[in-house]
């Protein structure tokens, strides 16, 4: 499908620094591909060919490693992020987003069906729909429960509570392109707050799969550990191995 897809690989990754001193996030290498080339390869088996990567910290890297994109079967295109402008900012310095879009982290190892996500936001017409995951935070301290005038009537150690979280994958209405200024930082937070404010429908799709994302050394260990354990519920291939 000709569906335009972000992909945002500008970050400088500084919370799994030292590997990012070196090696820019998205080429973090889980089993043995780079994140971002598993998430390619996903996005093309599920139909989508028009690729636009945002590229920032070590960006000719991820040029180098990913090329046109022909390998894959889509086309890829590059847009530079002279200076950090946030989640959403480097939207407006895309071409071609004249319909509805997906958005999405390059850092995500995941089994979502970006397809069935697309289909969704479309039936449901909305301006915004933002992917959610249940996730739970385990609150380390006892929590009490009190009324207004300061009675407990409840108490519980260290809950674990649940919240619906962004995954860091959007289907955004091209008609929300002109709240995002040009040129200047803009994240998705800003862009909720602005959707709110102005009455728009935005909605949440809830996922009950596989979802990680590498920002911490911590979570980069448990990403290569689940892809090691089945490569085949993340490539479309069913093989950890790199295309030819």
């Amino acid at each position: 499908m000709s569906v335009p897809v972000v992909i945002q690989a500008g970050g400088k990754g500084a919370r799994l620094y030292p590997y990012t001193k070196v090696l820019p996030k998205p080429l973090m290498t889980v089993g043995d591909l780079p994140i971002l080339e598993i998430v390619i390869r996903q996005l093309a088996a599920r139909g989508f060919h028009d690729i636009h990567i945002t590229v920032g910290y070590l960006g000719e890297m991820i040029r180098l490693c990913c090329g046109d994109g022909s390998r894959w079967g889509v086309r890829i295109r590059y847009w530079p992020e002279p200076k950090p402008l946030g989640t959403m900012g480097p939207l407006r310095q895309i071409s071609g987003l004249d319909q509805p879009f997906l958005v999405m982290n390059g850092d995500l190892l995941t089994d979502f069906d970006f397809a069935a996500f697309y289909r969704w936001h479309r039936g449901h017409d909305a301006a915004l729909s933002v992917a959610t995951y249940m996730k739970p935070v385990t609150i380390s301290l006892g929590v009490l429960q009190t009324t207004p005038g300061g009675k407990i009537t409840g108490f519980a150690e260290k809950p674990t509570m649940h919240f619906a979280c962004s995954m860091g994958i959007y289907c955004i209405d091209p008609g929300l392109l002109p709240m995002i200024p040009r040129e200047e930082p803009f994240g998705f937070d800003d862009l909720m707050h602005a959707v709110l404010a102005h009455g728009l429908d935005a909605r949440s799709y809830p996922f009950a799969g596989t979802w990680m994302d590498i920002g911490r050394p911590e979570d980069f260990a448990l990403a290569c550990e689940a892809f090691e354990q089945n490569a085949a519920k993340f490539l479309p291939e069913g093989t950890g191995k790199r295309a030819a």
